[in-house]
């Protein structure tokens, strides 16, 4: 695998830890969060009213197993500073505020069930620390993790839990699941890396894993990055006007807390079939491959012995993501039901426990089979109903406004879109089968937001005349069209602070509105850019990336920094050469972009720039040189790091760019 898999913390900035912001205070009091609005409240009752709510089976689920939580509730860096504190879940003991739906309340409070579970005898889990579970098996000497949560601080404190109340063994094995940060990033909390390679701990992952993990989080990690702050709600804190849950995993406040650290182990083995076995400290293990579903690596697994199936994130207690908003490839529905009717085949007969990567778990053959069959028949209406719209000639946005599951679905609870939503999951299923064009020739070429906006707002009559039809609009309970009416007038007119206000308030009663949580952090972080302006700073997309990376790595991530401008007037080739050859690439600036290929016979000689990796990085992330660089180098590496342009990682989602 070589120098690509130095991946030890390549998405810890870029993905999910953002850097604790200081609460800005709003410039006026029309600038402050709003009550539920009357109109509001009736869409409560009309969406939630048929909902099965005397069925109280989940809270069992939830609770069922529970040995112990948290010391004081609070997680810690080495340094001292806080960087979780499990007492945010507090809330959930009170009463539902009118700011929040009361589906997504009963699923935060769920969520909200914190601390080391028993599952089955030898089966344990720890829930409710961050947003994923991290699973422990009882093998003949020590123990076999399963997920390794997001922070190396969040996975020392469960595993510290578990060895106090199960006992003091070591870490004999570590599986991932999949290819997403919150399964792998805290796995050096689990097991330090010295330890592991000294007893040569197999740490088994699916085929594709490293690649697919380096892919996800850093070519398109700052616009990912941005999008994810929104999804997450990471600006706008915790409480009934702000993040409330994460759909998947609780909600917590990451304003005025340290951000944790990342640390992937790298694994010994992969996983590329359907079939494959492994026995870990005689802990027997029976493998089955889904890529392409949940995430373009993904596994589930059976654990004979102890009669329990963990199907990683394919089936969880919500509808997922067929296209996340944080931004991802587009997911095939299809092949995730395909694969949870193969589960079934393969495991449903011989299992008394389910667990998943996420959630609570379930128990008894009958129930797992009803449920996972259920679920799996959700994502497959999902899939031939907004097929079968697109070939009737719907186009994304009417297949999203008509399709409604069936009522035999729609009123199970695992089935609810508290993390992924009919509506932007079927335009996924139409954009993985034909694209982003509806086919209307009038969309073809269609305006920018700006332009549109400025002929829209001279259409309609003026920026007086929006305002009062968009302030008529949200006075008539009519948030969507408020909204699409009042964002053309803003990005007409960036400064007009009216519409801005007018706008905030039509997103924000969509957000209290909102089943799925990342539509509620969506439309809550929406309204605080409108009130408060885009929030600088809190992350860095390159420094935590940059030293992990291949030179084949960064200079694909350098390619996507080219300023062309710059490239035109000084094209050049290159030979760039690390620690003395061990890493050779050719490198050409031509025609606008970055060409690179390794350093081999049949590639024309350039000017070698021969430097350290840690200078290279060290000029790459704008940090001081411990050695410094030759000064021919220097000036050759100076020359072509000028030809690119970071990004500075913040920019304007509701509002223009500046």
């Amino acid at each position: 695998m070589g120098n690509r898999m130095r991946f030890l913390a390549a998405a810890a900035t870029i993905a999910m830890l953002v850097q604790p912001l200081a609460a800005q205070q709003p410039a006026d009091l029309e600038a402050t969060p709003k009550p539920a609005a009357p109109a509001t409240l009736r869409y409560y009752e009309q969406t939630t009213a048929s909902l099965p709510w005397k069925d109280k089976e989940d809270f069992d689920l939830a609770s069922r197993g529970f040995i112990a939580g948290i010391p004081d509730g609070k997680i810690y860096k080495a340094d001292g500073k806080l960087i979780r504190d499990l007492n945010d879940l507090d809330i959930f003991k009170g009463k539902r505020p009118d700011t929040v739906n009361p589906s997504l309340w009963r699923n935060a409070q769920l969520l909200s069930r914190s601390g080391l579970f028993k599952v089955a005898d030898g089966v344990y889990q720890v829930r409710g620390v961050e947003l994923a579970n991290l699973t422990v098996i009882v093998g003949k000497t020590g123990y076999v993790v399963v997920d390794c949560l997001t922070t190396v601080e969040s996975a020392a404190a469960a595993m510290a839990l578990v060895r106090a109340k199960l006992g003091d063994k070591p870490v004999v094995g570590v599986i991932y699941t999949h290819s997403h940060i919150d399964h792998f990033g805290g796995a050096a909390g689990v097991i330090s890396p010295e330890d592991a390679a000294a007893r040569k701990v197999p740490i088994l992952a699916p085929k594709g894993f490293l690649k697919e993990a380096i892919a996800e989080n850093v070519i398109a990690g700052p616009a990912m990055s941005r999008r994810a702050i929104y999804a997450f709600g990471h600006l706008i804190g915790t409480g009934p006007t702000a993040d409330i849950s994460d759909g998947i995993g609780p909600a917590f406040s990451r304003i005025g807390k340290a951000a944790g650290a990342v640390h992937m182990l790298l694994p010994t083995r992969e996983i590329a079939k359907t079939g494959e076995t492994a026995t870990i400290d005689g802990v027997e293990i029976e493998f089955q491959y889904l890529p392409d579903t949940e995430a373009p690596s993904e596994m589930a697994m059976y654990f004979p012995q102890f009669r329990v199936l963990d199907m990683a994130e394919e089936a969880n207690s919500s509808l997922h993501n067929i296209l996340t908003l944080r931004g991802a490839q587009v997911r095939d529905a299809k092949a995730w039901a395909d694969d949870l009717t193969e589960s079934i085949r393969l495991f449903g007969g011989r299992t008394d426990a389910l667990i998943t990567s996420h959630f609570w778990p379930h128990w008894g053959r009958a129930k797992i089979c009803d449920y996972l069959s259920a679920h799996r028949d959700m994502y497959k209406y999902l899939h031939d109903q907004s097929v079968r719209m697109m070939n009737a000639g719907l186009t994304a946005d009417e297949i999203a406004e008509q399709l409604k599951l069936p009522e035999p679905l729609a009123n199970r609870w695992f089935n609810q879109g508290y993390y992924g939503t009919l509506s932007h999951n079927a335009k996924a299923v139409y954009q993985r089968y034909v694209g982003w064009y509806d086919g209307n020739p009038a969309h073809l070429n269609a305006l920018p937001p700006e332009a549109a906006g400025a002929r829209y707002v001279e259409a309609v009559g003026g920026a007086d005349a929006v305002l009062a039809k968009g302030r008529s609009a949200i006075a008539a309970g009519d948030f969507r069209w408020a909204s699409e009416l009042l964002s053309h007038l803003v990005f007409a007119q960036p400064d007009n602070r009216a519409a801005k206000l007018a706008l905030a308030d039509s997103l924000e009663q969509q957000g209290y509105e909102a089943t799925s949580s990342m539509w509620r952090n969506a439309f809550l972080t929406g309204a605080k850019e409108l009130r408060q302006g885009v929030a600088s700073g809190g992350f860095d997309s390159v420094a935590g990336t940059v030293p992990q990376l291949s030179l084949s790595d960064m200079l694909n991530l350098l390619a996507v920094r080219l300023v062309p401008e710059r490239a035109f007037v000084a094209p050049m080739a290159l030979d760039l050469l690390l620690d003395g050859g061990k890493e050779a690439e050719h490198v050409e600036i031509r025609n606008g972009v970055l060409i690179h290929q390794p350093v081999a016979p049949g590639v024309a000689p350039a000017p070698k720039l021969e430097l350290t990796r840690a200078q290279l990085v060290a000029a790459v992330t704008h940090t001081p040189q411990h050695t410094p660089v030759a000064s021919d180098a220097a000036k050759r590496l100076d020359a072509f790091l000028g030809l690119f342009e970071a990004p500075k990682g913040t920019f304007g989602v509701v509002t223009p760019l500046p």
